[in-house]
């Protein structure tokens, strides 16, 4: 540790992301679309004057979150956009987690709540998914000083639906309730609408997943005014210019191809269902999914030894080296060419 750094940095242990190899690799590991982005995307960016890039972008982002309104069916006002959906999470941590409470979250969802609390000096209480590997709401107590999950869960893959997510808002009406919805897409529902119905609703999500837009980094929140009001005070503490001209531009792009957008979205499910039923035939315990990705295990395999194994026959996938995971790993869906082998790979390694 550096002399130069200050207490708290010695404290932090930072969030560890799934590895970006350098060599080539069937690459199962970040939950990554396998499609690419949509037509118009690839117009936009061909179309798009490197003039605009002398100038600062709005710092309202006023166009993009307009086109995100109308996607969404709220209001401009209730719209938030930012460097990719981790840091309208840190934010809004920021902006409304600070708390004499402590925040209550699952013990198993996104890694990044607990890099965050540490962070920002968040008090943390967590609660154990239920015998479904389900996040458990009514764990949640009323005297919060706030609650955050992943719906659908991250890595677990369930959803709660819309009416779960409302009847949790009637207890909790005293904090915010944040809703991290990166996965929502795959099969889930949105809680989105019911942002007009509880002031204490925030809801976050990314152009990373079902958009195939990782490498652009574009996330937003949607939320009351109030709530949007505070992350804009926290980000115009911090950076007024997050979301630059071309990202706009590519973002808005996106929300207006629908067709692309919906058949994408249908073949990464179909696939999903299809890799599920071929891996608990090879004997593996798969979880129900509403996401991009799988959580699987084999009563008669070790995980660690199965993701040697798969990177070694050149798959990639994702084991989290932690007590509640050690024997799981996270596989996120490709195309059929790339779950084939995946599955071949698995079978030379399970017989």
């Amino acid at each position: 540790m550096s002399k130069f750094w200050s207490p708290e940095v010695r404290e932090l242990t930072p969030y560890v992301p799934g590895e970006q190899p350098r060599e080539r690799l069937i690459k199962l590991n970040t939950n990554e679309n396998p499609y690419p982005p949509a037509p118009a995307v690839e117009a936009a960016l061909r179309d798009f004057s490197a003039d605009h890039l002398r100038r600062y972008p709005d710092p309202t982002s006023f166009a993009l979150r307009e086109a995100l309104a109308e996607e969404l069916g709220v209001d401009t006002a209730e719209v938030f956009v930012g460097n990719g959906s981790d840091e309208v999470l840190a934010l809004a941590f920021q902006a409304f987690f600070r708390q004499p409470r402590p925040l209550s979250m699952p013990t198993i969802s996104y890694s990044f709540y607990p890099v965050y609390c540490r962070l920002y000096g968040v008090e943390r209480r967590t609660h154990p998914l239920d015998d479904q590997w389900r996040v458990d709401l009514d764990a949640f107590p009323t005297d919060a000083g706030g609650v955050i999950f992943a719906n659908p869960n991250a890595p677990t893959g369930h959803g709660h639906g819309r009416e779960a997510v409302a009847e949790l808002l009637e207890r909790i009406t005293d904090s915010v309730v944040l809703v991290d919805e990166a996965y929502v897409d795959f099969g889930g529902e949105s809680a989105a609408p019911l942002v007009e119905r509880f002031p204490n609703l925030l809801v976050t999500g990314t152009f990373s997943k079902s958009r195939s837009l990782a490498g652009l980094r574009l996330g937003y929140a949607v939320g009351s005014r109030e709530l949007i009001e505070g992350l804009e005070r926290v980000k115009d503490s911090f950076n007024s210019y997050p979301v630059d001209s071309l990202a706009s531009a590519l973002g808005i792009a996106s929300l207006g191809d629908h067709e692309h957008f919906d058949a994408c979205r249908e073949a990464v499910i179909t696939t999903r269902e299809r890799t599920r039923v071929r891996l608990e035939t090879l004997g593996f315990q798969v979880l129900p999914s509403q996401t991009n990705f799988l959580l699987v295990s084999h009563p008669e395999h070790d995980a660690a030894q199965l993701f040697v194994g798969l990177r070694e026959r050149g798959v990639l996938v994702r084991h989290f080296n932690t007590d509640a995971l050690r024997n799981q790993l996270r596989i996120s869906i490709g195309t059929d060419d790339e779950m084939d082998s995946l599955i071949e790979a698995l079978e030379s390694l399970c017989r």
